[in-house]
Protein backbone atom coordinates (compact mmCIF):
# COMPACT_ATOMS: atom_id res chain seq x y z
CA UNK A 1 0.00 0.00 0.00
CA UNK A 2 1.28 3.63 -0.86
CA UNK A 3 1.05 6.53 0.80
CA UNK A 4 -1.87 7.81 -1.25
CA UNK A 5 -3.89 4.47 -0.93
CA UNK A 6 -2.72 5.24 3.52
CA UNK A 7 -3.83 8.75 3.54
CA UNK A 8 -7.12 8.34 1.79
CA UNK A 9 -8.08 5.06 3.54
CA UNK A 10 -6.80 7.88 6.89
CA UNK A 11 -9.90 10.24 5.56
CA UNK A 12 -12.42 7.38 4.84
CA UNK A 13 -12.22 6.16 8.08
CA UNK A 14 -12.24 9.18 9.98
CA UNK A 15 -15.14 11.26 7.99
CA UNK A 16 -16.77 7.07 9.00
CA UNK A 17 -16.03 7.84 12.61
CA UNK A 18 -16.89 11.31 13.06
CA UNK A 19 -20.37 10.51 11.42
CA UNK A 20 -20.95 7.44 13.84
CA UNK A 21 -20.21 9.52 16.56
CA UNK A 22 -22.79 12.53 15.92
CA UNK A 23 -25.24 10.07 15.18
CA UNK A 24 -24.10 8.25 18.60
CA UNK A 25 -24.24 11.45 20.74
CA UNK A 26 -27.22 13.29 18.86
CA UNK A 27 -29.32 10.03 19.73
CA UNK A 28 -29.52 9.74 15.85
CA UNK A 29 -31.59 13.13 15.46
CA UNK A 30 -28.14 14.30 13.27
CA UNK A 31 -26.60 12.09 10.44
CA UNK A 32 -29.81 10.55 9.07
CA UNK A 33 -28.93 11.62 5.71
CA UNK A 34 -25.66 12.61 3.56
CA UNK A 35 -26.51 13.96 0.33
CA UNK A 36 -29.99 13.90 0.87
CA UNK A 37 -29.68 10.20 0.78
CA UNK A 38 -30.61 8.33 3.69
CA UNK A 39 -27.15 6.75 5.92
CA UNK A 40 -27.35 2.91 6.76
CA UNK A 41 -25.00 1.17 9.50
CA UNK A 42 -23.84 -1.78 7.72
CA UNK A 43 -22.11 -4.38 9.29
CA UNK A 44 -19.74 -7.25 7.95
CA UNK A 45 -17.89 -9.83 9.49
CA UNK A 46 -13.98 -9.09 8.87
CA UNK A 47 -12.81 -11.78 6.83
CA UNK A 48 -9.42 -11.60 8.21
CA UNK A 49 -10.44 -11.13 11.74
CA UNK A 50 -13.17 -13.06 11.70
CA UNK A 51 -14.66 -9.39 13.96
CA UNK A 52 -17.90 -7.52 13.38
CA UNK A 53 -16.61 -4.18 11.54
CA UNK A 54 -19.20 -1.64 11.30
CA UNK A 55 -19.42 1.24 8.40
CA UNK A 56 -21.59 3.87 7.83
CA UNK A 57 -23.32 4.22 4.08
CA UNK A 58 -26.10 5.90 1.97
CA UNK A 59 -28.56 3.70 0.50
CA UNK A 60 -29.26 5.25 -2.73
CA UNK A 61 -32.66 2.60 -3.54
CA UNK A 62 -34.32 0.80 -0.64
CA UNK A 63 -37.92 -0.46 0.60
CA UNK A 64 -39.85 -3.81 1.09
CA UNK A 65 -36.82 -4.68 3.29
CA UNK A 66 -34.18 -4.44 0.40
CA UNK A 67 -31.34 -2.07 0.54
CA UNK A 68 -28.80 -1.50 -2.08
CA UNK A 69 -25.33 0.09 -1.59
CA UNK A 70 -22.97 1.24 -3.66
CA UNK A 71 -18.93 0.31 -2.92
CA UNK A 72 -17.59 3.37 -4.59
CA UNK A 73 -14.95 4.24 -2.30
CA UNK A 74 -15.18 7.72 -3.36
CA UNK A 75 -14.12 6.29 -6.43
CA UNK A 76 -10.98 5.05 -5.36
CA UNK A 77 -8.91 2.35 -7.45
CA UNK A 78 -10.10 0.00 -4.98
CA UNK A 79 -12.90 -1.53 -3.37
CA UNK A 80 -13.96 -1.20 0.11
CA UNK A 81 -13.31 -3.32 2.44
CA UNK A 82 -16.80 -3.94 3.81
CA UNK A 83 -17.44 -5.09 0.19
CA UNK A 84 -14.07 -7.84 0.53
CA UNK A 85 -15.67 -8.71 3.74
CA UNK A 86 -19.26 -9.26 2.96
CA UNK A 87 -17.96 -10.96 -0.35
CA UNK A 88 -16.21 -13.05 1.47
CA UNK A 89 -19.14 -13.62 4.25
CA UNK A 90 -22.25 -12.21 2.98
CA UNK A 91 -24.52 -12.71 6.14
CA UNK A 92 -24.34 -8.58 7.10
CA UNK A 93 -26.64 -6.36 9.91
CA UNK A 94 -27.60 -3.23 8.56
CA UNK A 95 -29.43 -0.80 10.87
CA UNK A 96 -30.77 2.69 8.93
CA UNK A 97 -29.78 5.38 11.15
CA UNK A 98 -33.33 7.09 10.70
CA UNK A 99 -34.63 4.53 13.73
CA UNK A 100 -35.57 1.38 12.53
CA UNK A 101 -34.28 -1.60 14.51
CA UNK A 102 -31.15 -3.58 13.10
CA UNK A 103 -32.03 -6.55 10.58
CA UNK A 104 -30.19 -9.68 9.33
CA UNK A 105 -29.71 -9.64 5.23
CA UNK A 106 -27.74 -11.39 2.94
CA UNK A 107 -25.68 -9.46 0.61
CA UNK A 108 -24.99 -10.15 -3.57
CA UNK A 109 -23.19 -7.87 -6.09
CA UNK A 110 -25.57 -7.30 -8.49
CA UNK A 111 -24.50 -8.57 -12.16
CA UNK A 112 -25.80 -8.13 -15.80
CA UNK A 113 -29.11 -6.70 -16.68
CA UNK A 114 -29.68 -6.06 -12.52
CA UNK A 115 -26.55 -3.81 -12.18
CA UNK A 116 -26.95 -1.59 -15.31
CA UNK A 117 -30.45 -0.32 -14.43
CA UNK A 118 -29.84 0.26 -10.91
CA UNK A 119 -26.86 2.21 -11.82
CA UNK A 120 -28.80 3.77 -14.43
CA UNK A 121 -31.56 4.97 -11.26
CA UNK A 122 -28.30 5.83 -9.08
CA UNK A 123 -26.72 8.14 -11.23
CA UNK A 124 -30.15 9.69 -12.28
CA UNK A 125 -30.84 10.63 -8.78
CA UNK A 126 -27.74 11.05 -7.37
CA UNK A 127 -24.66 12.92 -9.25
CA UNK A 128 -22.08 11.48 -6.82
CA UNK A 129 -21.70 8.42 -7.80
CA UNK A 130 -22.09 9.18 -11.24
CA UNK A 131 -18.84 11.32 -10.59
CA UNK A 132 -17.22 8.30 -8.57
CA UNK A 133 -17.33 5.87 -11.67
CA UNK A 134 -15.53 8.20 -13.83
CA UNK A 135 -13.07 8.93 -11.10
CA UNK A 136 -11.86 5.35 -11.34
CA UNK A 137 -11.25 2.78 -13.91
CA UNK A 138 -12.44 -0.27 -11.61
CA UNK A 139 -15.83 -1.59 -11.73
CA UNK A 140 -17.89 -0.11 -9.16
CA UNK A 141 -20.16 -3.06 -7.45
CA UNK A 142 -23.67 -2.58 -6.57
CA UNK A 143 -24.52 -4.62 -3.75
CA UNK A 144 -28.07 -6.03 -3.24
CA UNK A 145 -29.08 -6.88 0.77
CA UNK A 146 -31.93 -8.51 0.76
CA UNK A 147 -33.98 -10.65 3.83
CA UNK A 148 -32.74 -13.58 4.61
Amino acid sequence: MNFTHMRQDLLLKTINGAHKTLVTLSGGRLGKTAANLPVVKLTTTGRKSGQARTVMLTAPIHGDGRYVLVASKGGDDRHPDWYHNLVANPQVTLEPVSGEGPVTLVARTATGDEEAELWSRIATGTKGYAAYRKKTTRNIPIVICEPV
